[in-house]
């Protein structure tokens, strides 16, 4: 596979583009997170998404350390090839690190922010390190 089509992205200065992940059966928002070139190549190569992380200054294949992988059905450039929306099959059902099925949990509820949908396993239990 030729790397022409990394070419058509409008990245950012930084060289990054934002990732929109989404459930491919449902429809329903996930998360969001970065790509740069290496994480975009690798998540069409191996099938799973790799996402960029800014905060560790690394790549991120997602569900390292939870197993909650996202397997890639199908991927999207929007109009402005400034954005990536990615089709996914989530694994187990839990994208948040807060054990949520997505992280777009909390709903702007009479000028409070409220969580609308349950915690499905407890992030202690996903993320024990001992």
């Amino acid at each position: 596979m030729t790397g022409d089509w990394l070419d058509e992205i409008r990245w950012t200065s930084e060289g990054l583009i934002p990732v929109i992940a989404q459930q491919a059966d449902t429809g329903k928002v996930l998360m969001f997170a970065w790509m740069n070139r290496e994480s975009l190549a690798l998540t069409v190569e191996e099938g799973y998404a790799v996402y960029w992380s800014r905060s560790r200054n690394r790549l991120w294949r997602k569900g390292e350390e939870s197993g909650h992988r996202q397997k890639v059905i199908s991927l999207y450039l929007d109009c402005d090839e400034d954005v990536i929306l990615l089709a996914v099959d989530q694994h187990d059902g839990i994208a948040c690190h807060t054990g949520r099925h997505s992280c777009f949990y909390r709903k702007l509820v009479d000028g409070q922010w409220q969580a609308v949908d349950p915690v499905l396993k407890d992030p202690k239990a996903i993320y024990n390190h001992e």
